[in-house]
């Protein structure tokens, strides 16, 4: 983690550590000041060091005691954690003008720091990873989600900016957190007991029984852990989180890790899932409740033609969830930048609304816009429903002839395709075969109809107005959405 090139977060205290032999003096120098500290009986030494300001000047920090070494071209400045699946992975040459962006990517105060070591199922103590600075002749496969959101906040703030990519394609969330913040779900609880026993067993070389799986996936899924599975629980924890902290960041940014979403309970586990790791990122830092930016999944599969659909709708509802149950997180909405592809391409809008979330509420910029429409309230008016919106310091503008991407429904909890007019800030949703309608629901599909955004093209986020079960609900029979006019 301590090498040539690196980012120091500004403005914070800054923990340096390393090994030793035991009792062995270390001294630590950086900008005029000094910390000192004796390597442990495993040889293990920490010092903390005062705050330091973001000049963009490169520096020094050299670590002394039996021999020294050098760090060479260390910049103070703006520190962020990439984690998550495949699309906080996707490189920069898979994105559009991906020849343009990489022959421009000129910033040598942009620097990535990229995890490499293979997971883990025991707590790793030290990270094997490769730090590179910004240039046409590496940025290629950096995250370009995290890229696109450390130039942006770059060439807002001035101030260098350090990326740390710990994303692994195709892996669920609970590879990237601990068993014992996974062990209060109730879904998981006995399989995460079971499981955590057979670990280990298989460490003191035991027979390993198999879980009782019935019908549930999850519990199947825990029942393949051999050694080389990289999807058991918390070996990604153990691996790329565990070693790195509580090296000092700003904060952290997530993508994904909604593998396993059609299970009945599936979108339960993943809220608290998601809430669980944000919470255990945090205490194994010690760093207190740093930013969290989650990224909402797109639309994505076949365009919706039903009045509603079901999987990836309730996903996104859970990532809500999660960030409205712990403090300091927010949610970035993509709706509109999905497409048939699991990875769309699209990577800079999903870095610059990253930013834009950074900006307004870590940074200060309180005039910045950075979501579109929220939903905020509905009311009943005769055989019509009232929508209101939170502008987020905004207004709110329908693209296109009127809002398309709403279904209503009756007592029956049939969904029906609606007519829709915009008034002012809210949309009034009503169908002829619903008399007594009681719920809402927009942009609920994988990959939805859907137009309501806000003047600067920031979509509204998906939302139900309802509480009903998935397996309650049901679209009306041959009626069929119409396409939304073009943005």
């Amino acid at each position: 983690m301590f090498s040539d090139a690196m980012v120091l977060q500004r403005d914070i205290k800054l923990p340096v550590w390393g090994w030793a032999e035991p009792g062995e003096e270390i001294t630590v120098t950086i900008a005029g000041q000094k910390a000192t500290a004796t390597a442990d009986k495993d040889g293990k030494w920490r010092v903390t060091l005062a705050p330091l300001k973001a000049d963009g000047k490169p520096q020094e920090l050299t670590v002394t005691g039996k021999n020294t070494i050098v760090i060479k071209d260390v910049l103070v400045g703006e520190v962020w954690l990439c984690g998550g699946q495949s699309n906080m992975q996707v490189g920069v040459n898979h994105v559009p003008n991906a020849e343009q962006e990489i022959a421009s990517a000129n910033f040598p105060q942009i620097r990535m720091y990229a995890w490499v070591q293979p997971p883990s199922a025991v707590p790793l103590k030290d990270h094997q990873g490769r730090r590179a600075v910004c240039s046409p002749q590496v940025v290629s496969t950096w995250t370009a989600v995290g890229f696109f959101f450390a130039r942006h906040v770059h060439q807002q703030l001035g101030v260098p900016v350090g990326i740390m990519n710990m994303s692994l394609g195709s892996m669920p969330i609970q590879t990237f957190t601990s068993i014992q913040s996974l062990k209060p779900i109730p879904i998981v609880k006995d399989a995460m007991e079971a499981y955590e026993k057979r670990l280990q067993d298989r460490l003191d070389g035991k027979e390993v029984p198999a879980v009782k799986a019935e019908d549930n996936v999850l519990i199947k899924h825990l029942n393949e852990i051999p050694g080389s599975k990289a999807e058991q629980p918390e070996t990604l924890y153990n691996s790329s989180i565990v070693p790195i902290a509580p090296y000092a960041l700003r904060g952290a940014l997530w993508y994904q890790g909604e593998k396993y979403t059609i299970p009945p309970g599936y979108c339960d586990y993943y809220a608290q899932a998601l809430a669980a790791l944000i919470t255990e990122w945090r205490r194994v830092w010690g760093q207190g409740d740093f930013p969290f930016g989650v990224v909402q999944l797109p639309g994505f599969g076949k365009r919706q033609e039903d009045a509603i659909g079901d999987g990836w709708p309730e996903i996104r509802e859970a990532q809500w969830k999660a960030t409205q149950s712990v403090t300091n997180a927010g949610l970035v909405v993509t709706i509109d930048l999905g497409e048939a592809d699991i990875h769309p391409k699209n990577k800079q809008d999903v870095g610059k609304r990253l930013a834009f979330w950074a900006l307004a509420n870590v940074y200060g910029k309180t005039d910045l816009v950075w979501r579109g429409p929220t939903y905020k309230s509905m009311q009943i008016e005769g055989d019509r429903i009232r929508i209101t919106f939170d502008s987020n310091g905004g207004s709110s503008q329908i693209n296109g002839s009127a809002p398309a991407g709403c279904a209503i429904a009756g007592k029956d909890k049939t969904f029906h395709v609606t007519q829709t007019k915009l008034d002012g800030n809210a949309v009034i949703v009503w169908s002829d075969k619903v008399k007594e309608p009681l719920a809402v629901r927009y942009a609920w599909a994988g990959n939805p109809v859907g137009n309501i955004s806000n003047p600067s093209g920031l979509p509204a986020m998906p939302f139900r107005t309802d509480d009903w079960n998935m397996t309650e609900v049901r679209a009306a029979d041959g009626e069929r959405v119409t396409p939304a006019t073009p943005n």
